[in-house]
């Protein structure tokens, strides 16, 4: 039986090219310009397996749409896509029970991967906790720009950098390995920027730390790393405002 899918997008050539490529690609695909005409046109969602949704429109934001989709079939998978987005908006998203956050602009081959990435994986349970780590915790379950992974393994080389390893998927390709090395400079740059001399829970908040790295290399670029390896040897703007949000929480205890 094909696949149904419902576009919400208010922006005419986005819509169009998703349309094309997913319907070329085998799926029933209806299109809606905003988040009243799709409501509309979900209904109950019994006609639907997956929702396409931007997630900033006119008349009606995109999570309010999410929202609304969630109430009416919990189990309605929803992939949200954004021009506007960070990691930030992407976890609202996700918390809201999103399988998917795709960046735009998007190829083709990003919007199927998603797609089929969706369509594979149950649907997220809406979270109603967030932790300084929950960016991490949630996208084990949900994907980035039709990425998914999860955690391998780690060591601690005689330098004492800390290499945690991940199993990434896009869309229903084979998985690939991924390394995340956190060197030793790093880890003095991160627990200086906490005012503290270590880190609290040992290697659980360099996984955490590396997660991270992890997910706004599938974020920014939408690829895998060159040659399957992160090096993190300073701090980035990103990773410095997730040092940021970890001060705010009980993760850190001064």
């Amino acid at each position: 039986m094909m696949q149904r899918i419902l576009i919400i997008d208010d922006e005419c050539n986005i819509r169009m090219m998703m349309r094309v490529a997913l319907r070329h690609s085998g799926f029933d695909v209806s299109v809606a310009a905003d988040g009243p005409e799709g409501l509309e046109l979900f209904g109950d969602g019994s006609n639907f397996d997956l929702v396409l949704l931007d997630q900033r429109m006119p008349n009606m934001p995109g999570i309010e749409v999410q929202r609304e989709i969630a109430r009416r079939s919990p189990r309605t998978r929803v992939v949200v896509m954004t021009a506007f987005g960070t990691l930030d908006l992407a976890m609202q998203a996700v918390e809201a029970g999103a399988q998917d956050f795709v960046r735009k602009p998007f190829t083709a081959d990003v919007l199927r991967g998603a797609v089929r990435s969706a369509l594979v994986k149950g649907p997220v349970p809406a979270s109603k906790t967030q932790s300084s780590n929950s960016i991490c915790t949630l996208f084990e379950c949900a994907t980035i720009n039709g990425f998914s992974y999860v955690y391998d393994s780690e060591a601690v080389n005689t330098a004492g950098d800390i290499a945690v390893g991940y199993r990434v998927n896009f869309g229903l390709d084979p998985a690939v390995t991924v390394s995340v090395i956190v060197t030793a400079s790093a880890q003095q740059l991160a627990a200086s920027h906490l005012n503290t001399g270590h880190c609290p829970d040992g290697l659980e908040f360099w996984r955490a730390l590396a997660q991270e790295a992890l997910a706004s290399q599938l974020w920014n670029e939408a690829g895998l790393p060159a040659e399957g390896e992160i090096l993190v040897n300073e701090l980035n703007m990103h990773l410095v405002k997730w040092l940021e949000s970890v001060k705010m929480t009980t993760l850190v205890t001064a």
